[in-house]
Parts: C-alpha cells; sequence; structure tokens
C-alpha cells in the first residue's frame, strides 16, 4: 500500500512582521506551492500568521541529545569568546 498523500512538509509561521518564525506544525503536499497552500489553509485560517515557511521534512538536520556535550560544550581555545578578554572603561556602568 502506497502513500497518496505525498511528502511530508514542516511548517513555520510568523505572527507578525519581525517576530520570529514559529514551528506550526507540518503538512503533506507534492510540491512547494501545494504545500503553501495547504499550510495557509491550515494554520492561517483565522489570521494567526503575516508569513509561512515550508521545509520538506526529510531536508531537516537535527542534533541528537547524545550530541550534548561534545557539540554544544564552548570553544574554550577561543579567547575572544569569554568577556574577560575586553576592558570595559569606567564610565560604561552596568552592561
Amino acid at each position: 500500500m502506497s502513500d497518496s498523500q505525498g511528502p511530508l512538509w514542516e511548517v513555520f509561521v510568523q505572527k507578525k512582521s519581525g517576530q520570529p518564525y514559529v514551528h506550526a506544525g507540518n503538512v503533506h503536499a507534492f510540491d512547494k506551492e501545494m504545500a503553501l497552500q495547504n499550510a495557509r489553509d491550515v494554520y492561517s485560517r483565522r489570521n494567526e500568521g503575516t508569513a509561512i515557511w515550508v521545509v520538506p521534512s526529510d531536508a531537516i538536520t537535527a542534533s541528537t541529545p547524545e550530541d550534548m556535550g561534545s557539540f554544544f560544550e564552548p570553544s574554550n581555545d577561543k579567547i575572544f569568546r569569554h568577556p574577560t578578554f575586553y576592558q570595559i572603561p569606567d564610565g560604561i556602568g552596568h552592561m
């Protein structure tokens, strides 16, 4: 039995101009235009958003929980990334 719904697309909606896009869910579609139309019909029926992104689900690559240590640890060999490297003038106050 084959899937007749088309590939899965992830939907990201921007609520107002200038705000970040937020993952809203997903839709099935055979091409990007159909994915945009399906996303609009499902996720912005009541004017919930001002813009929509659709991305093929198989194009998304993600880290895994096992990557947490080595993947996310800071680079200690790059001292310019540490705030102690910079001198703050006395007149600046709190940063």
